[in-house]
């Protein structure tokens, strides 16, 4: 290949072209951290709600518990803009409050002194929320019917925000310290699944019946859900590990095959990942009419019972029809998004990257490496390169949808410049027992692999997250040797990489400056870069 060719892939490898992104004063009220936000920690939320799905209202309010760490008479909390606040009371007297987009700034008579006593307001409100259109990409609410004609009522709403539908200190940077109650009350023949442990029903003698469900962890706000149904349950406990399942009537059987996936699941995962988190909570499956969600303790599924994404193989390897998709990427949100959260949606691929990857080591658990690596290398042709993964900060915005394939593949690409697989599972491990039940961000994870593998990895992570493009290496071959370099955004980058020289298997450490390939070689030497282990762009050519 001549090199005016490879200037050309080289120029649209990497280039990012899209008109700059332009944020408001909505979005970052909604992503920021002003001192109305970081002022106070939210300890508890008690939230007891009516839902009419024939009108597809809500009314209710949230007990809101919190304390003060700096001293203000002004705190901010988020409702949607379209629902109506009827009051905020603390210790019996109605607050003064300001609207700004979906933000509520709640003013207090003097200022509320940094204290470690609790605080607690009442939020009542009302209203219509949105309803999705395309859940779980937009967020609202979901309302369906079942085959019988019963309502069968959903929400979701990561991204979107919590807001949407009930009061809260929407950001990722503050979960309840000591969980949430959540008390739904539904039209009498319907049930509502919620997160946590049931803790039982009251027939308010009004038509409606309230279904109580309590969480002792920390949980993400955009994780506190309600599913309204016709469900029947049923469930087992499982190496210590309460597994209940919630479905339609209709589907019963068939979720007694399909859920059977959840054992050796549990299996891979806490063999690799640690203990369960939310064991005090039970691990749930829901059924419901959108595909799913990652919902703490009350798992989001959709995939009517088939093996794949809908039935189709995301990998198009053919390996993505053994298990089933939603089950497995779904449950191992769990360890990664629930337990260890991203404090930015910015950094959503510490979910999405780290979950998406659960799903290559739950093949290699069941079905060995090389089926792992055929899984994980199909999920190249779903990358677009279209922007950085990481989105921008404080403004609630997402990276590309890239974080999901390409976190993946560069973590994998992790484990093979490591080289170590007992250490790369340790790593694996410690990360999330050492992140348990916290908030972090990008450069907590890379300071942790880089004192945990002993590495300098700052380059590599910079290049996959922060760039659209993956790192380029280019090799020249002379006549009687070989040159190589790295291409890449990230200046000073240095990653090790395998290659097969005539057969035998040789770790190359470029850099960004040319290199000579300190072996034998002639004109009919065959390279062979091993790309199913490093997510990189590659060109060898001859240097006329």
């Amino acid at each position: 290949m001549k090199k005016i060719s490879f200037t050309f892939i080289l120029i649209f490898g990497f280039q990012y072209l899209s008109a700059q992104e332009t944020f408001t004063r909505k979005d970052s009220l909604h992503g920021g951290l002003r001192p109305e936000r970081t002022c106070f920690d939210i300890l508890h939320y008690d939230l007891n709600v009516k839902i009419n799905p024939e009108e597809k209202s809500i009314v209710g309010f949230n007990d809101i518990t919190f304390k003060v760490i700096e001293n203000s008479d002004k705190i901010q909390l988020d409702l949607f803009e379209n629902m109506k606040i009827d009051s905020i009371v603390l210790n019996s007297k109605k607050l003064n409050y300001t609207r700004e987009f979906n933000a509520v700034f709640i003013n207090f008579s003097s200022t509320l002194p940094q204290s470690s006593e609790e605080q607690k307001i009442r939020f009542y409100y009302s209203g219509n929320p949105l309803i999705s259109k395309h859940a779980p990409w937009d967020g609202g609410f979901v309302y369906n019917k079942d085959a019988n004609g019963k309502d069968w009522i959903g929400v979701a709403v990561q991204g979107t925000g919590a807001s949407l539908w009930y009061p809260c200190k929407d950001s990722q940077t503050d979960e309840p310290d000591f969980g949430t109650t959540i008390k739904v009350a539904v039209p009498n023949g319907l049930m509502n699944v919620s997160n946590g442990r049931f803790t039982g029903s009251k027939d308010l003698k009004n038509g409606y019946t309230r279904w109580d469900w309590e969480v002792k962890n920390p949980i993400n706000n955009y994780d506190i859900t309600i599913n309204i149904g016709d469900y029947v349950h049923f469930g087992e406990n499982y190496k210590g590990i309460d597994l209940d399942y919630y479905v339609l009537r209709e589907n019963e059987a068939n979720a007694k095959f399909q859920f059977e996936q959840v054992k050796p699941m549990m299996d891979c995962f806490q063999s690799k990942f640690g203990t369960y988190p939310f064991t005090d909570d039970g691990y749930k499956l829901v059924e419901t009419s959108y595909l799913g969600m990652e919902h703490q303790s009350a798992v989001a599924y959709g995939n009517k019972y088939k093996n794949g994404y809908q039935g189709h193989d995301l990998s198009g390897t053919g390996v993505g029809l053994s298990f089933d998709y939603i089950i497995i990427h779904e449950s191992g949100h769990e360890w990664f998004g629930n337990s260890i959260t991203s404090k930015d949606i910015a950094d959503m691929w510490i979910h999405e990257g780290f979950t998406m990857y659960t799903e290559a080591v739950y093949i290699e658990c069941l079905y060995g490496y090389e089926k792992a690596m055929k899984y994980i290398n199909g999920m190249k042709q779903n990358v677009s390169f279209d922007k950085p993964i990481i989105g921008q900060y404080n403004v609630n915005n997402e990276g590309s949808g890239d974080m999901y394939p390409k976190g993946a593949l560069m973590l994998n690409t992790l484990r093979h410049v490591i080289n170590d697989d007992v250490k790369w599972w340790k790593i694996l491990l410690n990360y999330s027992n050492t992140f348990y039940h916290q908030i972090i961000d990008t450069e907590t994870v890379i300071s942790f692999f880089n004192q945990e593998s002993g590495m300098n990895l700052t380059p590599i992570f910079n290049q996959y997250l922060r760039y659209a493009g993956i790192p380029f290496l280019e090799i020249k071959r002379n006549k009687n040797n070989f040159e190589y370099r790295w291409i890449t955004d990230v200046k000073d980058f240095g990653m090790p990489v395998d290659i097969k020289l005539n057969g035998e298997e040789i770790r190359l450490n470029p850099t960004t400056a040319w290199q000579k390939m300190n072996f034998k070689t002639n004109k009919k030497s065959k390279i062979e870069i091993l790309k199913n282990e490093f997510f990189i762009n590659d060109i060898v050519y001859f240097n006329n």
